[in-house]
């Protein structure tokens, strides 16, 4: 069976070439969902955007979070994000570019949010994910960890734990674990 649909679609291709035209890339649904959250995006006035690749791709960009309160008060925290066509009905995967001394972000930079994991449901948007983020910074969670040791420190001692954080945003060592300046 002929699909007339792909003939007509590579007839348009072919005229938009011979026009001196880039063939127009068809986005996914992925992507105008994306471009509709981000179109809508109400960023609390900690955080801000940006597209190290251009505004052109989308599915890749990058979080900035400053906390103005609690443990993190003055750090400069980057995540990258990147949405996969099938965005809403997969969680977008979120990386901290930061090393951060945090019970819910391990040294690789993996983020134990349960929006990202098992409680993602495709009604959730981007916004969602920002404001959980920053939470995690108000509200560090000791109880889901991925770095368990700070988690323990958090539960067992917060004034401690208060004292490596500011050492790791200073620019120091927590540990055997070194921290590069982020505040």
């Amino acid at each position: 069976m002929i699909n007339l649909f792909k003939i007509k679609g590579q007839k348009k291709e072919e005229a938009a070439s011979a026009a001196g035209k880039a063939p127009v890339k068809k986005q996914s649904a992925g992507e105008l969902r994306l471009h509709k959250d981000i179109s809508e995006l109400n960023l609390p006035k900690t955080t801000s955007i940006s597209f190290p690749n251009g505004k052109d791709d989308l599915m890749n960009f990058e979080i900035i979070i400053r906390p103005d309160e609690g443990y993190y008060m003055g750090g400069t925290f980057i995540f990258t994000f990147q949405v996969s066509p099938s965005y809403p009905h997969e969680p977008p995967k979120v990386k901290c570019k930061t090393k951060v001394y945090h019970p819910n972000i391990d040294l690789e930079g993996n983020v134990c949010l349960n929006i990202l994991r098992e409680d993602w449901k495709p009604v959730l948007n981007i916004n969602t994910v920002i404001y959980g983020l920053n939470l995690l910074f108000t509200q560090p969670n000791d109880e889901d960890p991925l770095n368990h040791e700070a988690a323990v420190v958090l539960r067992d001692n917060p004034k401690t734990f208060e004292a490596n954080v500011k050492r790791a945003m200073a620019g120091g060592y927590v540990g055997q674990h070194y921290f590069p300046r982020c505040a």
